[in-house]
């Protein structure tokens, strides 16, 4: 009774050995998943899909204990940028962090070309993003966002091109003015509004100007508006409660006043 564990023993370890094998040289991708092989520390590339874009999705069968696998993800990767410590053309200093959309294009390049991929792209968007921000001006860096934000990406999808990877986009997040540029901010932004309200005050007194002298030729080439006007204007008084008004009579509307003549004193 006790022989028969032990002969089953054998069989044991090869069961397992089957199941080692089986789940070290059977692998399945996902689809966005890509398969880069290794043989005896060499690139596989029999076993890459023409263009060399990696092995996969599906099932990928591998050679025991001579094929190594490294799986490479094609879905784009938002990578955040550590914040940086710019001074810019005018000598401002500020803190500006942003954010990188890139994915792999090549998965052969991505391994072997570059020892990291994702902690290289993240220098050189540091580096990129320090150089460009420091050769431009704080207005510019505030008003001309986009612009800023497309010469980042072309010269980090520039150096991260022979690795194999496409910068789609690189964002300038936030920027971090100190206190004494913001209050200086503030008091331009004011001084900016104040001037408006007065240029549009100062055009108002134009427009209204500009009407009153049409109004004017008006009355100066009919006598009897003034009339007119002095009755619309006793019309808007009389509304008012308990007003008593005042007004100038022209002489021209009464008649002729004195002691009357006689024949006597003709």
């Amino acid at each position: 009774m006790d022989l028969l564990p032990i002969a089953l023993v054998p069989a044991l370890f090869l069961l397992i050995a089957i199941v080692y094998l089986l789940f070290s040289t059977v692998k399945i991708l996902r689809e966005y998943e890509r398969a880069v092989v290794f043989r005896l520390g060499r690139l596989a590339k029999a076993l890459l899909n023409p263009g060399g874009t990696g092995n996969g999705p599906g099932l990928v069968v591998l050679l025991p204990l001579l094929d190594k696998m490294v799986k490479v993800s094609l879905r784009t990767v938002a990578l955040n940028v550590p914040s940086q410590d710019v001074i810019t053309k005018d000598n401002v200093s500020l803190k500006v962090d942003a954010v990188i959309y890139f994915r792999v294009l090549d998965p052969e390049r991505a391994l072997v070309a570059v020892e990291d991929y994702l902690f290289a792209t993240s220098q050189i968007a540091q580096t990129t993003l320090r150089s460009v921000l420091g050769q431009s001006h704080l207005d510019e860096l505030l008003a001309e966002r986009d612009r800023i934000n497309q010469m980042l990406q072309r010269i980090v999808d520039e150096h991260t091109d022979p690795w194999g990877i496409k910068v789609s986009a690189v964002e300038v997040k936030r920027i971090d003015l100190p206190p004494d540029m913001q209050r200086v901010m503030a008091k331009q932004a004011e001084a900016e509004r104040e001037k408006r309200a007065k240029i549009i005050h100062a055009e108002g007194e134009l427009l209204a100007s500009e009407k009153l002298a049409q109004a004017a030729r008006v009355i100066a080439s009919e006598p009897t508006t003034i009339q007119l006007r002095y009755l619309q204007t006793l019309s808007e008084l009389g509304t008012e409660q308990e007003s008593t008004v005042l007004f100038p009579l022209p002489m021209d509307i009464l008649p002729p006043s004195g002691p009357e003549k006689t024949p006597r004193d003709s």
